[in-house]
């Protein structure tokens, strides 16, 4: 109808007299703003949202919900801790390999930082609060509000022991709302620990004030076995002497002279000796690749793990896959 419209009013513009001169269109535009408009104004009064709502609520049960976000955002920043990515690389896409680049906005970055305050790792609170700081402080527009962002990124400094940094966050959150309750009364019992500290400090001996200062500030630290599965997916500590090395070659495979591969031999490289790891390639080609992925797609189903109290088979959110 709009189109219609369109075109007959773009014709009759050019021309009005021309056009009403003819007396069928004459005739046709009385019937079209007369009978026809009335048509048109029963159309555009009808009240779609019910449907639209109605449809929108079934749809909702096969949204994410927190929990499957909470676990893309951890898993986030497992990825950023085993590959030791510093938040800005991430924030702004700039990973190797990627095909479709994205950045996150001071919004995301914050979202990122309050995910990681719940599960009270104030280790990347700190990272991901300081970040949506830095691209706000770049001009970045966002609904993001610097004095939240300062309120979750002090506590966090304080949680881990840097007093200093977090009462000049502090100052700084106050100079942005000055009536602010809990940054007042934060900023109160900063300054008696502070306090307190100097006059710790005097009758300390330097021996105390060293085991202080190592022990001030510390990182996140994990598990030796974490440490160095997290050196492994970075490709570090894999060291092997020339002498070694000589001794990996790459070959023609054929299966102990198995018929199959004696015409079609297998491309085969040695990747380590000790414990014997060898690459196998182009084993099979590009069709039959798509081939399977095709016939496993449809087959494909959300994993399960055991319930420990019932032994009933149901969805974990902190492990996603198919």
């Amino acid at each position: 109808w709009a189109e219609k419209l369109d075109q007959l009013t773009d014709t009759a513009t050019k021309d009005p007299e021309g056009f009403l001169g003819h007396p069928v269109n004459a005739f046709k535009l009385m019937k079209r703003l007369n009978t026809e408009w009335g048509e048109l104004e029963s159309l555009v009064l009808k009240d779609m949202s019910d449907g639209f709502i109605s449809n929108m609520t079934i749809q909702r049960q096969f949204f994410p919900n927190d929990e499957d976000q909470t676990g893309a955002a951890k898993a986030l920043l497992r990825l950023q801790d085993t590959y030791n990515l510093d938040t800005d690389t991430l924030s702004r896409g700039n990973l190797p390999g990627v095909k479709h680049k994205s950045f996150l906005t001071a919004e995301d970055c914050f979202e990122l930082g309050k995910i990681a305050y719940t599960e009270a790792d104030y280790y990347h609170t700190e990272l991901w609060m300081e970040q949506a700081l830095k691209q706000l402080d770049e001009g970045e527009v966002s609904s993001a509000d610097k004095v939240y962002i300062l309120d979750y990124l002090s506590y966090a400094v304080y949680q881990q022991g840097d007093l200093p940094k977090a009462m000049m966050l502090t100052k700084r959150l106050l100079e942005l709302d000055p009536e602010h309750q809990r940054a007042n009364g934060n900023m109160k019992y900063f300054e008696y620990i502070m306090a307190k500290e100097k006059e710790a400090n005097k009758s300390s001996t330097d021996s105390e004030d060293q085991m202080e200062k190592e022990t001030e500030v510390k990182k996140k630290d994990y598990l030796p076995e974490r440490r160095k599965y997290e050196m492994l997916c970075r490709g570090e500590g894999l060291k092997m002497t020339p002498r070694r090395q000589k001794r990996l070659f790459c070959r023609y495979y054929d299966g102990n002279r198995n018929p199959r591969y004696i015409l079609g031999p297998v491309k085969q490289e040695d990747e380590w000796d000790k414990p014997r790891i060898v690459r196998f390639l182009d084993i099979i080609s590009d069709e039959e690749i798509e081939t399977v992925k095709e016939l496993a797609k449809p087959r494909l189903r959300r994993a399960t793990i055991s319930n420990p109290i019932t032994g009933a088979l149901e969805t974990a959110h902190y492990r996603i896959s198919k």
